[in-house]
């Protein structure tokens, strides 16, 4: 039976190199050593792979640099509540299949574990510019959230807008505050909840580096998915359900959770690149 694949946007790589890479180390390669634009240009120039250092890992690969490149996936339902999860991430690449290479058979590429801080597609040159979740936003402001037992009291007290989420409603919180008004506001919160109360009150701050953005513009999609501008390119971010992370790929690398990354050819003779996450089975668990 074939794979029924949904549409999850487009990115786009100037360079002529894409990665697929974890989210919560890309600002990271530039404190390793070499950046990460110039590891992923060596690896492309070999045709593709696989690299690491420490905890920060990616696949990189050469790709068409005058066109956006279509990412989609296929699903399977997650163990944690039944929902729509990524089973297979497909990209393409704008490059004609090698006709030295036999069409039948996968290139390996290597395999990556899911980041629990999500995953990342793009331009290798523009995610150099990537900021973390300790980096300062470029536009000054944050987006301030609170949930909790006593949330409806503090609503009543401080107000905020509902922060909606697929499937849910959401925290409740203000979006788009000047950093500094943002830390007061959050301030006020907690104070008030440790007068009244003494917990109860789930309060964060989340300033608009390129590590939340991402995940902002993934509130609404049923899998997490958002694209967002990153060094001029356009970038797809995944955030991963941290219940189904916890139940499908929790220990990471460590515990030997990784999928392959292979090279393929799609109906149009073009070459996909595709990161396949294998179904769970609770027969597989380990006692």
């Amino acid at each position: 039976m074939s794979e029924s694949f949904v549409d999850l946007g487009k990115v786009d790589a100037p360079s002529g190199v894409m990665v697929l890479g974890m989210a919560g180390w890309i600002d990271q390669w530039r404190e390793l050593g070499l950046t990460l634009p110039e590891r992923a240009r060596a690896v492309a120039a070999a045709g593709g792979g696989h690299f690491r250092e420490w905890l920060c890992e990616a696949v990189a690969v050469p790709v068409a640099a005058d066109r956006a490149l279509p990412v989609r996936a296929s699903t399977s339902a997650s163990p944690f509540d039944g929902e729509p999860a990524i089973a297979t991430l497909e990209v393409g690449l704008g490059l004609v299949w090698p006709e030295s290479r036999d069409r039948r058979v996968p290139i390996r590429l290597g395999d990556l574990p899911v980041d629990r801080c999500g995953m990342v597609v793009g331009d290798a040159a523009a995610l150099d510019a990537w900021t973390g979740m300790d980096d300062e936003p470029a536009d000054g402001l944050a987006d301030v959230s609170y949930w909790g037992r006593y949330k409806d009291d503090a609503h009543e007290q401080f107000g905020g807008e509902h922060i909606g989420r697929f499937g849910g409603d959401g925290p409740r919180g203000w979006l788009d505050l000047p950093v500094a008004e943002a830390a007061t506001r959050a301030a006020e919160l907690t104070a008030w909840c440790d007068r009244l109360h003494g917990q109860g009150l789930m309060v964060s701050v989340e300033k608009h580096t390129d590590d939340h953005r991402f995940r902002r513009a993934g509130w609404q999609h049923p899998l997490h998915v958002g694209v967002i501008e990153v060094g001029g390119c356009q970038v797809l971010g995944i955030e991963w359900d941290q219940g189904d992370h916890s139940m499908r790929h929790r220990g990471e690398r460590v515990a030997g959770q990784v999928y392959p990354v292979t090279l393929e050819v799609d109906e149009a003779g073009e070459m996909v690149m595709r990161w396949a996450i294998p179904p769970y089975g609770f027969d597989d668990e380990v006692e």
